[in-house]
């Protein structure tokens, strides 16, 4: 079986991540990266893998079998179209795009030219979250009426000595807040209303620092999401799951789902329902649900390599990816508008 050659565009942290991941991969390589910095080049040549500064170059050149896309945001789509336009199949970063309409161009170029397009929401291929959509959509705790997800950490001074990451876009409603999004979407189904408020007084810089978030579900079930990138607290994704070992882990929760016959807490996959009468004076029952960690990263471009392959279709398609944008966008229009957002 041939090998399957992926080029990186952009080789920041998370350019990096994917990097670091296909070397591990038997059935991949990394077939070139492009990114303009110099620290790009001295990568590549740690590598042993060509090195381009424009992406257009290296597209032309090496013509590789797919490509992960991990640019700024605003970025993503003009290097999309590049790989749609010769053929390339692609991995965009999350989120898919900066604007609704840059989203739908790389939709509808990928569609136009017949290449794969699959969007890095990585948490998808998570076992815990896996585990969480057969646990709610298998109707284990019954009707889903509510559910609380709770995104609070502290980033520190340093991290935003970069200057995008102090203006509009780089807040950790576009960064963080997205993953929960696309989270709650793919295990409780598609968000319909969204209101929003949210502030920037600890910081003051040009965008938020917190946000707090309403949701309404298309199935009746309501939610709330609190994120912010500046409260020393241990209940986040990252600390409670240890996806990514730089963070400490912390065993303690940062989803709770609720339903007619119980409740759900992740990721320490509690599940409390009444073994007999139901009732606020009853005894409650606990199970703890088994689940294997696995790293997404892996299971993602294992399936990325598939799906280029042609023996599996994209897992988070482009209009996936564009609707998990699209309610991320919303909770700035709500907070700054102060009216309820209805999603289509």
């Amino acid at each position: 079986m041939s090998t399957v050659r992926i080029a990186i565009i952009g080789a920041g942290l998370i350019g990096r991540t994917h990097i670091n991941v296909i070397r591990q991969e038997w059935r991949c390589e990394v077939a070139a990266i492009a990114d303009p910095m110099p620290a790009a080049a001295t990568l590549a040549s740690e590598q042993g893998v060509p090195y381009f500064a424009d992406y257009t170059a290296m597209l032309d050149s090496v013509k590789p079998d797919g490509a992960i896309i991990a640019t700024p945001n605003a970025l993503h789509a003009p290097a999309a179209l590049a790989c749609a336009e010769r053929g390339v199949h692609m991995l965009v970063e999350k989120p898919i795009a900066d604007t609704i309409e840059a989203a739908q161009s790389i939709v509808g170029a990928a569609d136009r030219a017949g290449v794969a397009l699959l969007v890095g929401h990585h948490r998808r291929f998570n076992p815990f979250i896996q585990k969480t959509r057969d646990i709610i959509q298998g109707g284990r705790i019954g009707r889903l009426v509510a559910v609380n997800s709770i995104y609070l950490l502290q980033k520190p001074d340093p991290y935003f000595d970069v200057t995008w990451r102090r203006e509009a876009g780089g807040g950790p409603v576009l960064i963080n807040l997205i993953h929960d999004i696309d989270d709650l979407r793919f295990i409780c189904g598609e968000i319909s209303t969204l209101q929003a408020i949210s502030s920037n007084s600890v910081r003051g810089f040009a965008v938020e620092d917190t946000a707090a978030i309403i949701v309404g579900f298309a199935n009746g079930a309501l939610g709330t999401l609190t994120v912010s990138d500046t409260a020393a607290t241990p209940w986040n994704w990252e600390m409670n799951v240890g996806e990514n070992p730089f963070f400490p882990r912390q065993t303690e929760n940062c989803y709770y789902f609720g339903g007619t016959e119980g409740g759900l807490s992740v990721p320490k996959m509690e599940l409390w329902h009444y073994p007999g009468e139901k009732g606020w004076g009853a005894p409650f029952s606990r199970e703890t649900i088994e689940v294997t960690p696995a790293d997404p990263y892996v299971q993602q471009i294992r399936h990325f390599c598939r799906v280029i392959l042609g023996e599996e279709k994209p897992f988070i398609t482009g209009a996936d990816g564009a609707r998990t944008l699209a309610a991320t966008l919303a909770v700035n229009k709500a907070a700054k508008t102060g009216t309820s957002v209805q999603l289509k």
